[in-house]
């Protein structure tokens, strides 16, 4: 634990050292000085008193790590019934990319029932090896055994470093496995570097956006991240299927659960704003909900869907599955026309990785300009109608 140490016979003037402290945390008694518990360790009084009367000691023991002991990335398949969620493929291209610069393998961690052949998939996606845990327990998700195969494949493969996707799953899952091996993760980031000393640097947003956070967990091991989907570029799928398949097995009385699944009910498939190739996005300058009949009609004309920033959102104008930004879905059309949005960090950051992003705001000086690839100044009532009459007038041509 880090401390000050004052050594007394150092101090020229007890008061002066007093007044170094911002906190007030230096106290004289009986001609002596100590150090109360205001002190924050800002370390003033170790710079600015006298040359040795303050001494900064940190006698934390850090943990070390054998990094050589720990080889390969690893990305969790995500899946429902076998099906592979996309974000899966994404993370093995940015797993591929990752192992080029250490040397290590890439690896899949696939656990269900009935998943074998789904799991050659992944073979033409960049996995070196397909780590495969199936069991009956496993077919669906449950929070106690999934872990369990977690912690049994990092005990056998010690992989260095572990990517997952910021699913509904992903998000249970990664805090869960990370708490278990007393490791650190990262969550939704948006860029992965690789050192050459297998640290993994993972970088995202923080403080709403205004800063990059670049954080590492260099004296642990596997490292942790998950990634929001749409995020990184999926690789092309390769013809051939390059790569091994190993049959795994785990112990019955690990896939034990406290949660009893009674029974399993569809829902209606819903469209989501991540899947859309086409978005248009109403902001706060859309005055009212009825006004957004007209971006609704733009949306169905080219094909799209409506989507929405925070405020549109929490005034309860559409449902917060179609907000953009950090606390909303991240997504990556092909074409995003955004309507009186002003462009903050925390939207940005949902959608700069569009294809084609036009952009339609009464104020020329609107930070959405900076990011958009066509700009519109202009007031969108009047913009969007005649934007809507020659999209009608094409098509009837």
């Amino acid at each position: 634990m880090a401390k000050l140490i004052i050594h007394q016979e150092k101090v020229t003037d007890n008061q002066e050292l007093v007044k170094i402290c911002p906190f007030g945390a230096m106290e004289e008694k009986d001609g002596k000085l100590t150090i109360n518990a205001a002190c924050k360790m800002c370390r003033l009084c170790v710079k600015k008193g006298p040359k040795g009367a303050v001494e900064y000691v940190d006698d934390t023991v850090k943990p070390s790590v054998n990094k050589e002991e720990w080889k390969g990335i690893v990305v969790y398949v995500d899946h429902v019934d076998g099906k592979i969620h996309p974000v899966t493929f994404e993370l093995l291209g940015k797993a591929k990319e990752l192992a080029a610069i250490t040397g290590h393998p890439v690896y899949a961690l696939f656990m269900g029932n009935h998943i074998t052949e789904q799991s050659r998939e992944l073979l033409h996606y960049g996995a070196d090896k397909v780590f495969v845990y199936e069991e009956e327990e496993l077919a669906r998700f449950k929070i106690e055994p999934y872990t369990a195969v977690f912690e049994d494949f990092i005990g056998k493969i010690k992989p260095s470093s572990i990517l997952v996707g910021a699913t509904t799953v992903g998000r249970q899952l990664a805090p869960r496995v990370a708490a278990r091996m007393k490791t650190g993760l990262t969550a939704d980031c948006t860029i992965l570097e690789m050192n050459e000393d297998t640290d993994l640097s993972q970088i995202r947003p923080a403080f709403g956006g205004n800063i990059m956070a670049h954080i590492k967990t260099p004296n642990h091991r596997p490292q942790m991240a998950t990634v929001r989907y749409k995020i990184m570029n999926a690789p092309k799928r390769q013809e051939e299927a390059e790569g091994e398949i190993v049959s795994c097995a785990i112990a019955k009385e690990k896939l034990g659960s406290h949660v009893e699944v009674l029974d399993i009910v569809q829902k209606e498939k819903e469209q989501f704003i991540e899947n859309a190739d086409v978005l248009v996005v109403a902001g706060r300058g859309v005055k009212k909900p009825e006004d957004l009949a007209n971006l609704q009609k733009l949306a169905d004309l080219l094909g799209g869907q409506l989507a929405c920033t925070r405020p549109v959102a929490e005034a309860g104008w559409l449902p917060a599955k179609c907000q953009i930004g950090l606390s909303g879905r991240t997504v990556r059309p092909k074409l995003i026309i955004t309507c009186g949005v002003s462009g903050a960090v925390q939207f940005t950051a949902g959608m700069n990785h569009a294809e084609n992003i036009f952009a339609i705001n009464s104020d020329p000086k609107a930070p959405i300009f900076k990011t958009a690839h066509y700009c519109l100044v202009g007031d969108l009532y009047e913009i969007l109608p005649q934007l809507i009459q020659k999209i009608e007038a094409k098509k009837g041509a």
